[in-house]
């Protein structure tokens, strides 16, 4: 497992990298007021996932090469 990999920063990109989100839905699902619990934001810091605008889709959340990396490093396949 990767050096003290938070359990819910992990879990937020092995959620987006099931299947297609927007943006809108992932801040829904993630989103916490407990300024303690940042998943989004550390996931965002640390290159894990990005947001990507497209025309007549809107705001769509990916995965990075470096989330994929992350989720491959502790046992859960992209």
């Amino acid at each position: 497992m990767a050096e003290n990999a938070d359990p819910l920063v992990l879990d937020l990109v092995e959620w987006i990298a099931r299947e297609p989100r927007t943006y809108s839905e992932a801040i829904e699902a993630w989103r916490t007021s407990c300024p303690r619990l940042t998943i989004w934001e550390d996931a965002v810091d640390r290159g894990y996932v990005t947001r990507e605008a497209i025309a007549g889709a809107g705001v769509k959340v990916r995965l990075t090469e470096a989330g994929e990396k992350f989720l491959r490093d502790n046992g859960r396949v992209s």
